[in-house]
């Protein structure tokens, strides 16, 4: 099965039999605090086009501005259903729309904003943008409690940039060059696994701040 109906069919499959659960989260978020249901932030996709991603809200709009960027470690402008979106992952569940409209893929590399894709090395830059992002890799398994990572460093961009980044841009290379659909079945299946058996203390790091 070709990648793209494969991810055609899971997508819409995962969207109709989430639809109950979709809907209550979609309650929570509105009830626990004000503000839209979903947030929207610009990012890079294949071949360089700029899409926006969705992810369910997490944060208070009322004090999201006044504060950093970034999410580090404990943030007080998470909402309580936000906390448990991020530790969960939950909050990408409303990707597979972005999957649907053919900007993102179920496995790929993530897709960053512009501002960290202009620090890729050139070599790599065109090779890790010639695929369509995805929704989880082996980064994201790795460094699915990142933002706990970064709150233990005295400057967090400068470790998201000089340690963090070449880790991940490493893995989106290697996936770029030799990626199947066997390799994606058993990321997926990995992805599951870690979610199911792990518990971070939540949070997400620069690439997914609210």
């Amino acid at each position: 099965m070709p990648k793209r109906l494969f991810d055609l069919v899971f997508a819409a499959l995962g969207l109709v039999l989430l639809t109950p659960f979709l809907l209550a989260v979609a309650l929570w978020v509105v009830c626990d605090s004000p503000g839209p249901v979903l947030f929207r932030q610009q990012r890079v996709g294949r071949a360089g086009k700029l899409f926006h991603i969705y992810k369910f809200r997490t944060m208070d709009q009322r004090v999201a501005a006044h504060g950093p960027a970034i999410t580090i470690g404990a943030d007080a402008r998470i909402t309580r259903a936000g906390n448990w979106l991020r530790r969960t992952k939950a909050d990408e569940l409303p990707q597979l729309v972005n999957v649907l409209l053919g900007q993102m893929s179920l496995v790929g590399p993530r897709p960053e904003v512009p501002h960290y894709v202009a620090l890729y090395p050139s070599d790599l830059r065109e090779l890790i943008l010639s695929v369509r992002p995805g929704i989880t890799d082996h980064a994201s398994i790795e460094f699915r409690d990142e933002s706990t990572l970064l709150g233990q460093s005295s400057d967090p961009e400068r470790t998201y940039i000089e340690e963090i980044l070449p880790v991940k841009l490493r893995y989106a290379a290697q996936y770029a060059r030799s990626h199947t659909l066997w390799a994606d079945l058993k990321i997926i299946a990995r992805t599951i696994s870690a979610l199911w058996g792990y518990h971070p203390s939540g949070g997400r790091g620069p690439s997914g701040s609210a």
